[in-house]
């Protein structure tokens, strides 16, 4: 089985045009995911772009014992059906064993193998056994042409509709560095490809036992990465980023989120327009 290089999310094609994933990092409570949902798809109605709705139901890798983690997957599982039969986005969320890929997959629209947890293979294969499609997060200790035996993995498991996203790689202690070249070689093995503009720049454990970050540097690297080609762009979102009760320094203001994608959506627009003039070598 090969991937698929154009297939549907829900009710969103990714493939033929830039696509974002969005959402707060973690569901916090029903009203204020349900009032950021709203506010994202309004943005991307605004722009006829392609949305999908991504918050998590626990945060299970976090720095501290004593961090918020979420409502859980029973109800977690709860607001994310009630933002895509309300708001009309489709959700995405992250799982982290074979048994919440089997709950999840049940009502999400999308699943999300999490960066430490990607060479799991009990995990990528009941990802893979839902018949949803699944996005991988690259691990922070992987070169980007050892993702094809996760691809390897789903495709033998049956599923064909992957995504690979690129989140930084571990560069000494307490930091992560972007090497755009892994998008390319990740879409030479067949996934379609996305780049997490916010996680990529966390400062793991870097803020007195939290994980820190460069929440500055998110717009340039988003439009670096668009410019070089992506399928989809992943940007975690919040209303009010230092109250933000998982990954404050990093996730990127919702009040400013409008004009994020405008300038995502101009450089991929510019990066097309280039591409009819021919390949670059």
């Amino acid at each position: 089985m090969e991937p698929l290089s154009v297939f549907n999310v829900g009710t969103v094609e990714l493939g033929r045009e830039l696509v974002f994933i969005a959402g707060p990092c973690v569901i916090e409570d029903r009203d204020s995911t349900l009032r950021v949902a709203e506010r994202l798809a309004d943005l991307a109605m605004e722009r006829g772009c392609g949305l999908i709705f991504k918050s998590s139901y626990d945060k299970a890798n976090r720095t501290g014992g004593e961090s918020f983690r979420g409502p859980g997957l029973e109800e977690g599982l709860r607001v994310l059906v009630e933002v895509r039969e309300a708001i009309g986005l489709p959700v995405l969320t992250d799982v982290h064993s074979p048994e919440e890929a089997r709950a999840a997959g049940e009502v999400v629209d999308c699943l999300q193998v999490p960066a430490f947890l990607c060479r799991q293979t009990d995990l990528v294969t009941a990802c893979a056994l839902t018949g949803k499609p699944v996005n991988v997060k690259k691990g922070q200790f992987l070169a980007p042409d050892d993702t094809r035996h996760i691809v390897a993995k789903l495709t033998s498991a049956g599923c064909d509709r992957i995504i690979l996203t690129e989140r930084g790689y571990a560069f000494g202690y307490h930091d992560l560095v972007v090497d755009l070249r892994s998008l390319a070689v990740m879409r030479e093995i067949g996934a379609l490809v996305c780049y997490d503009a916010t996680h990529s720049l966390q400062q793991p454990g870097g803020a007195s036992g939290q994980t820190g970050g460069l929440r500055a540097f998110v717009p340039p690297l988003a439009r670096a990465a668009a410019a070089f080609g992506v399928d989809a762009l992943f940007a975690e979102t919040h209303p009010d980023p230092p109250r933000a009760k998982s990954d404050p320094a990093t996730v990127w203001p919702l009040n400013s989120f409008g004009r994020l994608m405008d300038q995502i959506l101009a450089v991929d627009g510019l990066r097309r327009e280039l591409g009819k003039l021919g390949p670059d070598v």
